[in-house]
């Protein structure tokens, strides 16, 4: 391609297989697709595309702007991204069904390696067991993550009050397992999310493509206001990390490590070692302690 031809700047709004859907400036949607074989884009990323033409206007994604982070999640086999220039992450939980500690704990290590702020939502606060879910996120409000608590089915509007001052200006993803309400979330916050949608579907001549993974909400697109919703997931692989970053990337370990006797102490049975210490006087809690030690081995079979 020339050099000489000015390419049209877009935001993408969706994922379809090799098929994306870019937003203009102004607000239009429109079919692209990558230049070459490979599908880097994702949701979130600012592109420069140029037109092919034809009654239906499609065009051809150029190049992708310089990112300022991307989240993924990368196991053995393959890497996932999410979503790439976010100004934070929402973690969205349920008080039923229980959160898994240990996903948990992996969205926001992937979090802090990329450099985005999480902050945790507890929904379904009406339940029965919600203290004793409140109380398995201590150690995170201790070691400083935002925790939001609210309950969409029975006080919506209160509800909106407390999440939307989170949102505003922002480009956020939104996080978590199936059933802990995320769709709700949307309908709550998203009044035109079906219209939305639609735009996208009658773009792709009514779904003929593969589902979206990740679809981008405008909640006021004035002031930059976005949900960026994603699927739910059963792994959540941490190889991007590597073993001797893990510590940095747990908050409550990295507030101890810097006093260990080793420079290269892994904290698991060195002499002398401040993070052991931690958990010995319960500053670092033993399922954190757990879920450490089980990621450092996960990664050290990759590298250390």
């Amino acid at each position: 391609m020339s050099r000489s031809v000015e390419l049209d700047l877009g935001l993408v709004v969706s994922g379809h297989g090799r098929h994306y859907i870019v937003e203009t400036p102004e607000g239009r949607r429109l079919i692209c697709h990558p230049r070459g074989k490979k599908s880097d884009a994702v949701v979130g990323d600012r592109v420069r595309w140029q037109s092919t033409g034809g009654d239906h206007e499609e065009g051809v994604i150029e190049h992708i702007e310089p990112r300022r982070n991307l989240l993924f999640r990368q196991d053995e086999w393959k890497t996932k991204s999410f979503a790439a220039n976010l100004d934070g992450l929402l973690v969205w939980l349920a008080v039923d069904p229980a959160h898994s500690e240990s996903q948990l704990a992996r969205a926001l290590i992937a979090a802090e390696s990329a450099g985005i702020g999480a902050t945790i939502v507890l929904n379904k606060t009406d339940l029965p067991e919600h203290a004793t879910q409140r109380a398995r996120l201590d150690a995170y409000v201790a070691m400083g993550y935002g925790l939001v608590e609210v309950s969409l089915k029975t006080d919506r509007e209160a509800s909106r009050a407390r999440l939307l001052p989170l949102l505003q200006g922002r480009a956020t993803l939104l996080l978590g397992p199936s059933g802990a309400g995320k769709s709700t979330l949307i309908n709550a916050l998203v009044p035109d999310a079906g219209a939305q949608v639609g735009e996208i579907s009658q773009a792709l001549n009514s779904g003929r493509h593969t589902t979206t993974t990740t679809q981008w909400y405008w909640l006021d697109r004035e002031v930059g206001s976005a949900l960026i919703d994603s699927p739910g997931f059963q792994e959540f692989g941490l190889r991007q990390v590597g073993a001797a970053s893990l510590p940095a990337c747990m908050p409550d370990l990295r507030a101890h490590a810097g006093g260990c006797r080793f420079y290269n102490c892994t904290h698991r049975h060195e002499p002398g070692c401040a993070v052991i210490a931690a958990v010995e006087r319960g500053e670092i809690s033993a399922s954190r302690w757990r879920i450490y030690g089980e990621l450092l081995d996960e990664l050290a079979r990759t590298r250390w």
